[in-house]
């Protein structure tokens, strides 16, 4: 069955997020140290979601803010760049991920494994939320109620699918790594054209590139970031746009309503969101133009 392995995944997340405080223990990461988080892709994303963070290829590049120690994230522990900024960090060094044995926790200090198992689907959403978990317990938040806001959140009512050519998500500050990830689940899973916008860049210039083609999310955010945000719904009400103020709470809860959007899409598109289409020739030829992991 089309996506049936990315829903098993976003349906077992309460599961997997009540493990995550057991699973980091009372490790923590140093008092006092500046602490960057890297990775790619999804990863990039959790990072961001739990502090400092720099993609990978800028540590390589050197253009990362100073830092102590480094947190690096990958599920499956074999991300070709993140290795290299691992590599060349001369701190200490972390590992969130979700393989023990891996060319990534062989070349950290310390490795958490954040996740029960490897997930099966392409569409990463539980391994995501997991290790924005896991990220944040090692800096000392209390992530033991994130299960069950994630529990509540997929009962939650669905923001339903469209037909819409074009998506937009918007947001700022700690909202930073939901909006990212929230069209990359868009674009890989129903493979739909989504645009992440920070949320005043979005009222300087961008406005101009949308009308009522296009369905918008807003992240609230918090303070002033909230405000903008109502002023971001205002203006896309004045182009006749299909937009939507979003609560925000958490990025491990805030991100769930658009994995099951998604998933909503895909099947609607008679799309399998499983693969981000590297069972396609050119999207695997693709893939594999690359080097897109290292050797465990």
């Amino acid at each position: 069955m089309p996506g049936q392995l990315t829903r098993k995944a976003i349906a077992a997340q309460p599961e997997w997020l009540a493990q995550v405080p057991g699973l980091v223990g009372d490790r923590r990461l140093p008092a006092g140290a500046r602490v960057l988080f890297t990775g790619c892709g999804t990863s990039f994303h959790a990072a961001l979601a739990c502090g400092n963070a720099a993609q990978a290829l800028e540590l390589v590049l050197g253009n990362a803010p100073d830092a102590d120690v480094l947190v690096a994230i990958s599920h499956e522990g074999g991300t070709v760049l993140t290795l290299e900024a691992v590599q060349g960090f001369a701190g200490e060094t972390w590992l969130i991920t979700g393989k023990a044995d891996s060319a990534l926790a062989n070349a950290v200090d310390h490795v958490v494994v954040a996740t029960p198992e490897i997930e099966e689907s392409y569409c990463h959403t539980a391994s995501y939320t997991c290790a924005v978990a896991a990220g944040r317990a090692l800096q000392g938040e209390d992530v033991d109620g994130l299960a069950n806001q994630v529990f509540r959140e997929l009962d939650a009512e669905p923001f339903g699918v469209s037909d819409h050519g074009r998506f937009v998500v918007v947001g700022a500050g700690d909202d930073a790594g939901t909006v990212l990830e929230a069209v990359l689940k868009l674009r890989e899973g129903a493979h739909v054209a989504a645009e992440a916008h920070q949320t005043e860049q979005l009222l300087h210039g961008h406005l101009a590139a949308i009308d009522t083609s296009v369905r918008c999310f807003v992240l609230e955010g918090e303070r002033r970031a909230a405000e903008r945000a109502v002023d971001a719904m205002r203006a896309l009400g004045e182009l006749g746009c299909d937009a939507l103020l979003v609560p925000t709470t958490h990025p491990a809860v805030d991100i769930v309503r658009f994995q099951v959007l998604a998933c909503d899409l895909a099947d609607a598109r008679g799309i399998d969101p499983d693969l981000i289409r590297w069972d396609e020739g050119p999207w695997d030829r693709a893939r594999k133009a690359q080097d897109f992991t290292a050797d465990p």
